[in-house]
């Protein structure tokens, strides 16, 4: 009877796993589906928006060209600075999908890439070995909801650490993350790791996460 009891609590202990598991996928789906409807209206709202402007502003520019020679030239250099505009927010866009400096200078240029476009300062450490392109992208990811999160006024720090089987890191930063919690969870236990949160004086939070590395 008592390992009849032990086998029953052992797969009640299994189930109860396999639901959690079943819900933390089902969040990550949500989640990203959420993000990925964030950058289609981005797309939409911004970028596609800036560039219709910019083909109005280009019509009416070559139209008033030999009528009104300063009219154009001050439209063109209007549609300069819009072009400018559009490129900064395709560049924020492809930093939410997939930053290229990830992968072309690995995670130190991409976390510091992060932080300047959010314009709080930041201190960053990376140290170790070679980071595989999924684990280096969770720690940006984690690194970059903090930064939009952030109060720019006080600096955050990340540091990350490769570990014999594991990579560690930590962020602290001055923000709330209440909301996020979850999703940033989520995120780093699909990678068999953990991520733990606490609050420090100056309303300042610690993310501490590990996420074990191939063998």
């Amino acid at each position: 009877m008592e390992q009849e009891a032990d086998a029953v609590g052992q797969f009640d202990e299994l189930r109860h796993e396999v639901d959690e598991l079943r819900a933390s996928r089902r969040r990550l789906a949500v989640a990203d589906d959420a993000e990925r409807r964030t950058v289609e209206r981005a797309l939409h709202d911004d970028v596609q928006q800036s560039l219709v402007g910019l083909a109005a502003g280009l019509q009416l520019a070559a139209g008033s060209m030999d009528a009104d020679p300063a009219a154009a030239k001050h439209l063109l250099a209007e549609m300069g600075r819009a072009v400018q505009q559009a490129l900064e927010d395709a560049r924020r866009l492809a930093h939410r999908i997939a930053p290229p400096l990830l992968e072309a200078g690995g995670l130190f240029p991409a976390l510091r890439s992060a932080a300047v476009s959010a314009d709080v300062p930041s201190r960053i450490d990376v140290a170790g070995s070679p980071i595989p392109p999924e684990i280096a992208g969770t720690v940006y990811f984690c690194f970059l909801r903090v930064l939009e999160h952030a109060d720019a006024r006080t600096p955050a720090t990340i540091a990350v650490r490769t570990d014999p089987g594991a990579l560690a890191f930590e962020i602290v930063a001055a923000c709330d993350l209440d909301a996020e919690r979850l999703r940033l969870s989520d995120r780093v236990e699909a990678l068999g790791g953990l991520l733990s949160f606490s609050s420090e004086s100056g309303h300042r939070t610690r993310l501490v996460g590990s996420v074990p590395l191939p063998g």
